[in-house]
């Protein structure tokens, strides 16, 4: 049901996505693409892929996403997400950045949190169809957090290294990030193929 949203552009047969809020359902649909994907790969559950609980699964479809078969989530198969401490570290940092009576920031916060557990760029692991999305979907919910990364660091970086300062240690020895041997690592485009 989600398949036909392609590379997650938010053209066609989904107009909203340009809109407003309509954003958000967006970026939803591109994660709930990606998840419906590995639920159906075998391994994982709905919550799993998403970091959601099943409450929140279920009142996200039935208001965003009305159409829906919820049942193509299994959730009743599916229990509440068991962050790892990291994973706690990271929801903790967005949640302390998240606009002040924001919903949808809440719950963006453990998507992002348990999306970034995977290996791809981030913007690929949550389904989008590249970093520009992710980097409007932080600055709409997550302003001062977005706005801190002056450098334009790959966000998984940039948000480990807040982690990092927050913890009072550092897990980079260079002086520098020009004298970084990881430089690319941490600066490099964020390219590649739309995992949508």
């Amino acid at each position: 049901m989600f398949a036909h949203h392609h590379g997650c552009l938010g053209t066609g047969q989904w107009p909203w996505a340009e809109i407003g809020t309509g954003f958000d359902q967006h970026v939803l649909a591109c994660v709930f693409a990606r998840a419906l994907k590995e639920v159906e790969a075998g391994g994982t559950t709905a919550t799993e892929a998403t970091g959601l609980s099943r409450a929140e699964l279920q009142d996200v479809l039935a208001s965003d996403f009305p159409a829906i078969a919820i049942n193509a989530f299994a959730l009743e198969e599916a229990s509440d997400p068991e962050p790892s401490l990291e994973e706690e570290l990271l929801r903790d940092l967005l949640l302390a950045h998240a606009r002040p009576g924001d919903p949808a920031g809440a719950r963006f916060a453990k998507i992002i949190a348990r999306r970034a557990m995977r290996n791809d760029h981030l913007w690929q692991d949550l389904g989008l169809f590249n970093r520009a999305e992710l980097s409007r979907l932080l600055a709409t919910h997550f302003p001062r957090l977005a706005a801190g990364n002056t450098q334009n660091m790959k966000w998984k970086k940039y948000f480990y290294r807040k982690l990092c300062e927050a913890e009072g240690f550092s897990l980079c020895t260079a002086p520098s990030c020009g004298q970084c041997n990881d430089f690319e690592d941490c600066f490099g485009a964020e390219e590649g193929e739309s995992r949508g």
